[in-house]
């Protein structure tokens, strides 16, 4: 029996660095479809936090961006769906117009469980990790600690707060970063794109790293830096999950920073990884680890270090929502492994109802038992 397409609420853009990547992650989706089985809304948060009507949120999936390397993929306009309303921003107007929503905002707002909660609020069906899991995802400083609970190996590391007197004192900072040793890392605990990091090669150069580390955030990590190849797996599933034979990112810089990932086009990634086959089925039974132990749902990126010396796996950190242009690397770990970006982008779909309707029914069950 034939059913009518779902309707999607495609959302991306926001205020985050990554702003041009959701679009075209968007676009890449958009022009995938088969628009037997999906009619797209699209939705735009515009850089400056408006929303777009959905005729604007149109013009912007239908704009190929001529500064990066955006695919220019046709966009078919028998996927797109404007519903009544059109001219009213496009969050509001969806309102009982969709069937599911697939947020592609990467950063504040779109990553750190901000959206997924407006979401649930709406009680709409969506791709990705949920409340929780996106806002641990988010906070690298949570996310290590729930790694140390699970007893996953990670980098050591402290964690430095804009209200800690001794972010402005060099010897005290020092003396608590020491044990560590050197290199270290300085991060910002809720920044993506490697936006704010330093490598700190001496301790005099700590308190610089530090200062522009709270530049971007109110709570900074510092970690020791680890002598490895960065191990990339892509994770799907819900309640269980499979990974993806893992890749490798070999950086053009001294580390994966932000020029590096966006704009000097000097790294690369291999695709497999080219690893043993006993280290590659241990990292994938690391990466489903990590997703359960922050009860991810629906894809993640998660990222390992394959340290040069020992051979040892530590994880790096989980990315909820990782880029999703067809040829970033999560969609082409599972297109190496055979699954196809359409096929992937109906699985997301899937497993974002099921685990909706399994939701209702605890809910259900609850307010049953309740009732007694």
């Amino acid at each position: 029996m034939s059913r009518d397409p779902r309707r999607l609420l495609l959302v991306f853009g926001g205020p985050s660095v990554e702003h041009t990547v959701s679009i075209i992650s968007a676009r890449s989706v958009a022009s995938a479809v088969d628009p037997g089985r999906f009619r797209i809304v699209p939705c735009y948060r515009t850089l400056d936090e408006r929303w777009a009507s959905v005729t604007d949120s149109a013009e912007v999936l239908r704009k190929r961006i001529e500064a990066v390397a955006d695919e220019g993929r046709p966009l078919s306009e028998q996927v797109l769906h404007c519903p009544r309303g059109s001219s009213d921003p496009a969050i509001l107007s969806a309102d009982g117009e969709v069937d599911a929503a697939f947020p592609l905002i990467h950063g504040t707002f779109g990553e750190d469980g901000t959206l997924q909660g407006y979401l649930e609020t709406c009680g709409l069906p969506y791709v990705g990790a949920g409340v929780r899991a996106s806002a641990v995802g988010m906070d690298k400083a949570a996310m290590k600690a729930i790694f140390r609970d699970a007893d996953l190996p990670t980098p050591r590391s402290i964690v430095i707060r804009l209200a800690d007197p001794e972010r402005e004192d060099e010897e005290i900072l020092r003396r608590r970063a020491a044990p560590l040793g050197l290199p270290l890392f300085v991060k910002p605990v809720n920044a993506g794109s490697s936006v704010g990091i330093t490598k700190v090669k001496r301790f005099d150069e700590l308190a610089a790293a530090v200062k522009l580390a709270f530049t971007f955030d109110e709570k900074i990590l510092v970690e020791e830096a680890i002598d490895a190849r960065e191990i990339e797996c892509a994770v799907l599933g819900d309640l269980t999950a499979d990974c993806a034979p893992p890749g490798e990112i070999i950086p053009g810089h001294e580390f994966y920073d932000y020029d590096d990932k966006y704009f000097d086009d000097k790294s690369h990634s291999v695709i497999p990884a080219e690893i043993s086959a006993q280290t590659a089925i241990a990292a994938k039974i690391l990466a489903v680890q990590v997703f359960q132990a922050i009860g991810c749902s629906g894809l993640a990126r998660v990222d390992l270090f394959l340290e040069r010396e020992s051979g040892r796996l530590l994880v790096n950190e989980i990315n909820t929502l990782p880029g999703f242009t067809s040829i970033s690397m999560y969609p082409k770990m599972w297109n190496a492994a055979g699954l196809a970006y359409p096929d992937l982008i109906s699985r997301l779909v899937d497993i974002a109802f099921e685990r909706d309707a399994r939701r209702r029914r605890i809910a259900a069950e609850a307010r049953a038992f309740l009732a007694k």
